[in-house]
């Protein structure tokens, strides 16, 4: 899984370059020694031992070099798209694998009210005694715009006190809605969660809905992503939230399990729902401003469109390898985190 999402990463860097008439010295699928290559016409194709990582070496692209077709010496336009275009490939392969998986249900959720679960000797449930109304569409949850069942999911989900401040639309107006409660319970491990005490409309499946639901939800995904990482900055996650290659095989396998449970297409829906996850994840990650990844690479090459001069090629070289060593450092940290929690026997968050 990690190689064909990585392979679909570094593809969109090689189509790109060939495109645009760089040279690629090699292609390469994994990091380490060479386990196997050929050589075809310029570029050699080669498949390397440790399954994390991959690389599109291009002339050019990491020293000086007078060939005409280096990647040096195009123009900044064309080596941008080259850099951006690992992402945008994850992010296509999110959306494909996401068609996949809704192309099999029978109809999808909207985010408007059609009922409420129904309370003891037939009380109104907290949300419902809260304000919230049947015929409501849910378009915020504390501030966090609602696109599609999922971004009200992900929303509810990261909500810490069960109360909630929600805007809705209304009979054509905008509603707002402040604390919003919902009730909770209590596992037998003492972990308390929030309880959904309403359900809301369906969407009828058709060509057009399932093209709009999947480019809604890989939207969402990658607002996730995001999300997320902005609440690794503010401390809202620690890392215990974070994982690493351990900790995602080991969630790949408790996924395939669960699904399991039910039948073999559940287990394949579920691993698939991952990689949709992982997929957009590196898309995501891969573009952010950090020297050695292609976000850093986006940030030099715009400095040198404004300056109209590279950045010193030693300069760039410096930053880079001290970027390298930060990624290197935190997937050190990750992977410790990872296989501590396999032998405590702890999930993601503790």
């Amino acid at each position: 899984m990690f190689g064909f999402i990585i392979f679909i990463h570094e593809f969109g860097h090689f189509f790109v370059a060939k495109a645009c008439g760089i040279k690629v010295n090699e292609f390469a699928i994994g990091m380490g020694p060479t386990l196997f290559h050929f050589q075809k016409g310029e570029t050699r194709y080669a498949l390397r031992l440790l399954p994390i990582g991959g690389f599109c070496a291009m002339e050019g692209e990491d020293e000086e070099s007078d060939d005409d077709r280096a990647f040096n010496r195009k123009p900044v336009w064309k080596r941008a798209l080259v850099v951006v275009m690992g992402a945008i490939m994850n992010v296509v392969l999110g959306l494909i694998l996401m068609m996949i998986i809704l192309g099999q249900q029978p109809y999808f959720a909207s985010t408007t009210v059609s009922r409420f679960a129904t309370g003891e000797d037939g009380a109104a449930v907290p949300t419902q005694e809260s304000g919230l109304q049947v015929g409501d569409e849910i378009i915020s949850v504390n501030g966090y715009a609602v696109m599609c069942d999922r971004d009200l999911s992900f929303a509810l989900m990261t909500d810490k006190d069960f109360t909630v401040d929600m805007t809705v639309r209304r009979n054509g107006e905008t509603v707002e809605l402040p604390q919003v409660r919902f009730g909770t319970q209590t596992a037998e491990d003492g972990t308390v969660s929030m309880v959904l005490d309403f359900y809301v409309l369906p969407i009828e499946k058709n060509f057009g809905t399932m093209i709009t639901q999947s480019f809604n939800y890989t939207v969402s995904t990658v607002r996730m992503v995001w999300a997320s990482l902005i609440g690794l900055l503010t401390g809202q996650y620690g890392l215990n939230d974070m994982a690493g290659p351990v900790g995602v095989a080991q969630a790949i396998g408790q996924a395939a399990s669960t699904g399991l449970e039910v039948n073999f297409a559940a287990a394949v829906n579920n691993i698939l729902m991952i990689m949709v996850i992982f997929t957009v994840n590196l898309g995501v990650v891969n573009l952010l401003p950090i020297p050695a990844l292609d976000g850093g690479k986006l940030v030099f090459l715009l400095i040198e469109g404004i300056r109209r001069k590279p950045i010193n090629p030693k300069y760039e070289g410096w930053i880079s390898a001290a970027g390298f060593a930060l990624v290197i450092g935190l997937m050190l940290v990750v992977t410790f985190s990872d296989v501590l929690r396999l032998f405590t026997g702890q999930g993601l968050g503790g």
